[in-house]
């Protein structure tokens, strides 16, 4: 295994790179002209629909698959080529994957951790990973949560400069995502690029810097919640029925309703345009639930996948 100080010399600007990346399974394009990259310290969360591609890009970052076209790097390397650097620098969780169904999660730990120069204490991950109960559970006896948490563990032992993350919070119960959610924070913390795939929008809008949506193989768009979101709007959800139009007129803008209870404004925030909206509503003895200043993550993407859709069937 290479050292880590030598790797820690390479002079690359980001964590991952992928540019103009097609992957083909005969006449299947399932990945189509994909570029994409991730910063050191940087969490970006890839999402899209089943079928849409992800793990199969996953994959071919890893170097489990070829490329048709383009190119994927990680930390300046091939992962073909430069299996055992990459390998040393990265920690990876991947939907299809297990144990040996004999071993425990501390088996197995404390078998991964020979492979490193300098792994991470295997009872600190135990503990970390909330695993100390069920350490010597053999891996056919743990439920899924705490199959994946072990997972999870192994893609931490060795100090990785990046995680890949394939659908991490996968038959996770509620506590197991907070210990998943704070471990992706504190690594984000120290330096770690993190690249994640999840059906769990929420979670993506709680955790990423960036967000990359694929659909057909192709990005449908990139970038920061704020710019994925769309123009600045004010979104009320008031306690009773409104007519937008009164309120159009007050606040200037175009207002339409967003369900029977919501309402979206088609400016900017700001105080004095609050207090129009909390006096109107007032004024109907209504009064204001709740206001977003934009569109939330779950908007924005059923909305990109919808009009791909209407474009492909007209």
């Amino acid at each position: 295994m290479p050292s880590l100080e030598r790797l820690g010399s390479l002079d690359v600007s980001s964590a991952v790179d992928v540019n103009h990346l097609e992957v083909t399974f005969g006449e299947l394009r399932a990945v189509d002209g994909v570029t994409l990259s991730v910063n050191y310290g940087e969490v970006v969360a890839l999402l899209g629909p089943n079928g849409a591609g992800k793990t199969t890009l996953v994959e071919t970052l890893l170097g489990f698959r070829v490329p048709t076209a383009g190119s994927v790097h990680l930390h300046g390397l091939n992962p073909r080529r430069d299996r055992r650097e990459v390998v040393a620098r990265t920690g990876a969780l991947l939907q299809r994957g297990g144990v040996w169904a004999p071993m425990s999660p501390r088996d197995v730990l404390r078998l991964s951790a020979t492979y490193y120069n300098a792994p991470r204490d295997t009872g600190e991950l135990l503990s970390l990973l909330d695993l100390t109960a069920c350490a010597r559970t053999p891996w056919r006896r743990l439920s899924g949560g705490e199959q994946q948490r072990t997972l999870l563990a192994l893609a931490l032992l060795g100090r990785p400069r990046a995680l890949i993350l394939d659908e991490p919070t996968t038959s996770v119960d509620p506590e197991g995502r907070q210990v998943i959610r704070d471990i992706v924070i504190s690594e984000r913390s120290r330096g770690c690029a993190l690249f994640l795939t999840t059906h769990e929008l929420a979670e993506a809008e709680r955790l990423a810097d960036r967000v990359v949506i694929l659909h057909d193989g192709r990005v449908l768009a990139q970038g920061t919640l704020d710019e994925l979101a769309g123009s600045p709007e004010m979104i009320v959800q008031a306690t009773g029925p409104v007519n937008p139009s009164e309120l159009a007129t007050l606040l200037r803008c175009d207002v339409t309703l967003d369900g029977p209870l919501q309402l979206r404004c088609a400016t900017a925030s700001s105080p004095e345009r609050i207090a129009i909206v909390t006096n109107y509503l007032a004024s109907r003895g209504l009064s204001m639930v709740s206001l977003r200043t934009r569109a939330s993550l779950e908007e924005r993407y059923l909305d990109l996948i919808a009009d791909e859709r209407d474009g492909a069937r007209s």
